[in-house]
């Protein structure tokens, strides 16, 4: 028995049939005004070759064309709007949809009372134009949008929005989607659609608008070409940086531009996100051991992946695009995220929620940038996550916070009304790939000279105690970190830090001890503090023991004891120059007496110019112990001209030397001809482009191993004859 839809299906198509055919009644089809007849045409005189087969004239494939052309142009049409608008017969306009119904171009939306009213949708043309006329072409050409990501669900919200309502079997027919995945479409964008459905069971669904399109956000139209533009990628979220410099401007503008998802898309993408809360279990274990956060946080990108390819047909790159704008929202810090995966930035600041973040740029400087944090509850439950992650809590009882993330970056957070603005959070960032020692030497840079970066390579290779002070953000530990990378891999190495920063070569890994503080719990218990810690490394038999930063006078009296049993001990500290290093040590609140800072060989202070953003080896002084009254002296060695841009030498090295020939055996001028072949690596590793932590530290390896086998081999390469 055939269904009352068959029945209809087969009114209609004899109702088409008839009006092609010319068999219906005046009373069955609309009247038409039949324009004048043409008199009739001289008839040509025979020929004896057959007249070729008539041709389809041109003029009806241009209208064939029209006719598609507006269809999208409407969104959808009925049959007599066709024929008024075209000014074609009827006869003809049911040919062309008889036509384009079997090549599957369009679809009829019937009337079976109304043959007329009948309205016409264009399948293919309609979904082409809507994604790519009036989305794509807009976006992309005219406001120049980085990347754009448009899926079916943002074809089905334009077409609801542009005929207010749609049955899922009409939305199914125009998307050629499975009506089940629509209504679930619709019954997951609440805020933009609602899904009706009718008495009738055997209707189908209504999706009706609820939303009408809001104001899309764009990047600011600078009017300028930026001074630097770049990409950075982030758990396989592209974003585009472009750098501006304007005259209305004080500072310069760092405008990042992210993907743009479509309106339909970003409520998928929400609800996924409430869909993964439930599918992806969390333990506290897994929060606190970054080992497992970074196995929770791959499993719920690859969940979350699974999730989408269910639900939106997309390509696989988008689809991980669409997977990393999830992770950023669930365990991330949303779009701060993007800058974090920058390695040309230094801080990262959330200076309240009513104004954009600011970031410091290694080489433009700070920059004001064009991101802001939704509302300062937002901002507050960052810090709060950041801090959950480590075992630390902020609240209005204890408003300030020092914590880190998990791939090692420093974070300071506070609260309204401590700070007076509203919530903040200053990120410092851990340096994804270390400083090394031919970095610093390079041109690029030229944080130090050869000869000093081979001076202090020295030092560092005889056991020398060297402390480097500076200011906030100069470089000390960027500068202590390369400089522990020379140290020679039979060494026994431990590391005591607040946060981890140290990052040595592979090669040391095998006998290096990190150790990091850790503050109290919310009950006041489990603090281990860095005098624990320095205590503790003592038991460990270290060769080498790196502080991150000398702060108190019990800390200071351990690590100089420490110096005088033997150990050789690296450190940083806050001072501008050596001169302030000194006072600090010896004056309150540290206190030392001079005796006990005569252990220290080598002070080495670091320096940030302010107004270009770049570092430099300020100084290097040396401590030449003197009497019991007069205490030590300073001896300076290296220092900066900021007018010449030029390391200048100025005094002879005493004490270094001296023991250095007392302890080695070496003279003099061995210990020279030592300097200049640790130029030579330098330079022989800058002309090789060897700057990553591990080739550096291969080259070590090579140089501790076969120091004259290695010299030979680049004295050869770099054609210089002993």
């Amino acid at each position: 028995m055939q269904q009352p839809e068959q029945i209809l299906e087969q009114i209609l198509e004899q109702k088409i049939e008839n009006i092609l055919e010319q068999r219906i009644t005046p009373e069955e089809a609309p009247k038409e005004e039949k324009p004048p007849e043409e008199p009739p045409q001289p008839t040509p005189p025979t020929e004896e070759k057959p007249p070729p087969p008539p041709e389809k004239p041109p003029e009806e494939e241009k209208d064939i064309n029209s006719l598609l052309e507006l269809i999208p142009a409407e969104g959808s049409i009925t049959v007599d709007e066709i024929i008024v608008k075209l000014g074609l017969e009827r006869k003809i306009v049911y040919q062309w949809i008889k036509e384009l119904r079997k090549q599957d171009m369009t679809r009829l939306k019937r009337d079976y009372i109304l043959l007329g009213t009948s309205r016409l949708f264009s399948t293919k043309w309609l979904l082409k134009r809507r994604e790519e006329d009036k989305l794509k072409r807009e976006i992309l050409e005219k406001k120049k949008i980085f990347k754009v990501i448009l899926t079916p669900v943002d074809s089905l919200v334009d077409i609801v929005r542009s005929e207010k309502q749609m049955s899922v079997s009409d939305l199914s027919k125009i998307l050629g989607l499975d009506g089940k995945l629509i209504e679930t479409w619709a019954s997951e964008m609440k805020d933009l659609v609602s899904l009706e459905y009718p008495a009738n069971i055997l209707s189908s669904p209504i999706v009706k608008i609820k939303k009408e399109e809001s104001e899309r956000e764009f990047p600011t139209e600078m009017g300028i070409e930026p001074v630097d533009s770049y990409q950075i990628i982030a758990d396989k979220v592209p974003a585009r940086i472009n750098i501006y410099r304007s005259s209305e401007e004080s500072m310069p503008q760092y405008m990042v531009d992210l993907p743009y998802i479509g309106e339909g898309t970003s409520a998928i993408l929400d609800s996924t996100l409430d869909k993964l809360t439930n599918r992806v279990q969390i333990q506290s274990e897994d929060i606190s051991d970054p080992k497992r956060m970074k196995k929770l946080k791959d499993k719920f990108f690859f969940e979350a992946k699974n999730l989408l390819q269910e639900e939106i047909p997309v390509s696989e790159e988008d689809i991980d695009i669409l997977a990393g704008i999830i992770l950023h929202k669930a365990y991330g810090l949303g779009n701060v995220e993007l800058l974090m995966d920058d390695h040309w930035l230094e801080e990262v600041c959330v200076n309240t929620s009513h104004i954009p973040l600011t970031a410091y740029h290694k080489k433009y400087g700070w920059m004001k940038t064009n991101l802001m944090v939704e509302n300062e509850k937002a901002v507050y439950n960052y810090a709060a996550q950041i801090g959950r992650k480590i075992g630390r809590n902020i609240t209005n009882l204890n408003p300030i916070m020092d914590a880190h993330l998990i791939t090692g970056d420093r974070v300071c957070a506070s609260l309204f009304p401590v700070s007076s603005f509203g919530n903040t959070i200053t990120i410092r960032k851990f340096a994804r790939r270390p400083w090394t020692i031919s970095q610093f030497v390079s041109p690029e840079y030229y944080t130090l000279s050869k000869e000093i970066a081979a001076f202090l390579w020295l030092c560092f290779q005889y056991e020398l105690n060297v402390i480097i002070g500076g200011g906030t953000a100069s470089g000390k530990t960027s500068v202590l970190n390369c400089l522990c990378s020379l140290i020679q891999p039979t060494h026994r190495i431990v590391s005591i830090e607040d946060t981890r920063e140290i990052n040595l070569p592979s090669y040391l890994y095998w006998n290096w001890i990190p150790l990091t503080t850790r503050e109290v719990n919310p009950e006041g218990k489990g603090e281990v503090s860095m005098l624990d810690l320095i205590v503790t490394s003592l038991r460990m038999r270290p060769d080498r023991i790196i502080v991150g930063e000398i702060r108190r006078r019990r800390e200071a009296e351990v690590l100089f004891e420490a110096m005088h049993t033997g150990h050789s001990v690296y450190s940083t500290i806050h001072a501008d120059t050596a001169r302030n290093l000194k006072r600090r040590l010896l004056e309150p609140p540290i206190e030392l007496p001079a005796a006990e800072v005569e252990a220290l060989h080598l002070i080495v202070i670091q320096h940030r110019d302010r107004t270009t953003g770049t570092r430099k080896t300020f100084e290097i002084a040396e401590i030449v112990p003197g009497s019991e009254k007069s205490g030590f002296e300073l001896n300076y060695l290296f220092r900066w001209n900021s007018r010449t841009k030029e390391f200048i030498k100025i005094n002879e090295s005493s004490r270094i030397f001296d023991d250095l020939m007392l302890h080695t055996g070496m003279n003099k001028s061995e210990i020279q001809e030592d300097l200049r072949e640790k130029e030579m690596v330098l330079q022989w590793m800058l002309d090789n482009k060897i700057i990553d932590i591990d080739d550096v530290g291969d080259v070590m390896d090579v140089y501790y191993r076969d120091r004259e086998g290695l010299l030979n081999d680049i004295r050869s390469k770099m054609g210089i004859v002993k």
